[in-house]
């Protein structure tokens, strides 16, 4: 379905968000859409869970706003709490990949009372040093203006090219073609400003304010992506009981690329099993 949201037509899917107890909302990462996570929305339905997608501004089938502050991560906050009141969720269990992982942190600090539990795949509070920062900012800018002017279709190969997806160049090649598809779907005026409004230099670390973060977290990440790793381990020691899980065979992108373990460490987290899923359900029904 699309939601007028403060002027912004978004897309969002949304299953099960009545019939269950529980909600899961899954944010994609940079140049990604709601159909990144189609494997996982089957897999968390066996987990008793109502699954809501969105896709992010500037991506997918949202809309991509000529003003360039509609893309900032307040912004985007915003908007991310309305979508949850118009689809009736008072309190769900967020689910980031990347970029979509720092949107969900955001939200977390903003929305507290909005976030049962946290799960951030792959993803960073943002940049610590000063400097390092606004070095990012600098490529992020340089980038959006690559994107700008040579489009779409040579940001595709720039993007799968680069060594953070090296583990991904393994997947059957029909993955990879879907996985293209989904990033030419992307105008690249909506990825440049992302860039510009969310990207990594773009907004304030928040490594000082993770012991604020209200229910249970959990950092995951992939064995075969070291930094990523790291940055998970020093995330979690920072958010007094939390959770951290490296699942060894995965890269960057664990859901894409280890979907059955992806799921498995959610269940562990959540304490559910289908089994216990199906009776909760039939008990309810």
């Amino acid at each position: 379905m699309n939601l007028d949201i403060r002027g912004v037509a978004y897309h969002i899917e949304a299953e099960g968000t009545t019939s269950h107890e529980r909600t899961a909302v899954l944010l994609h990462g940079f140049s990604g859409s709601s159909l990144d996570w189609n494997e996982i929305v089957t897999k968390l339905r066996a987990l008793d869970r109502g699954v809501v997608t969105i896709d992010l501004v500037g991506h997918g089938k949202t809309e991509s706003p000529p003003d360039p502050a509609r893309y900032t991560m307040t912004e985007t906050v915003r908007d991310l709490a309305e979508i949850a009141s118009r689809v009736g969720i008072t309190e769900a269990d967020w689910v980031g990949y990347s970029m979509g992982g720092r949107v969900a942190l955001h939200l977390a600090l903003a929305h507290p009372a909005r976030v049962r539990s946290l799960v951030l795949e792959s993803s960073s509070a943002g940049v610590e040093d000063d400097h390092a920062r606004e070095k990012r900012r600098e490529s992020d800018n340089a980038l959006a203006k690559r994107i700008e002017e040579r489009g779409v279709e040579w940001f595709a190969d720039y993007w799968s090219a680069l060594p953070l997806f090296e583990t991904q160049w393994e997947l059957p090649p029909a993955t990879l073609a879907a996985l293209r598809q989904r990033r030419l779907a992307n105008l690249p005026a909506g990825l440049a400003d992302s860039l510009r409004g969310m990207g990594q230099g773009a907004h304030e670390y928040l490594g000082g304010r993770l012991g604020d973060l209200r229910g249970d977290v959990l950092l995951l990440a992939g064995g075969r992506d070291p930094k990523y790793v790291d940055v998970a381990r020093r995330l979690s020691a920072l958010v007094p009981g939390s959770s951290c899980v490296v699942v060894p065979e995965a890269g960057h992108a664990v859901h894409l690329e280890s979907p059955e373990a992806f799921t498995e460490a959610l269940a562990a987290y959540w304490n559910v099993t289908p089994e216990a899923a199906e009776a909760s359900s039939s008990s309810s029904s």
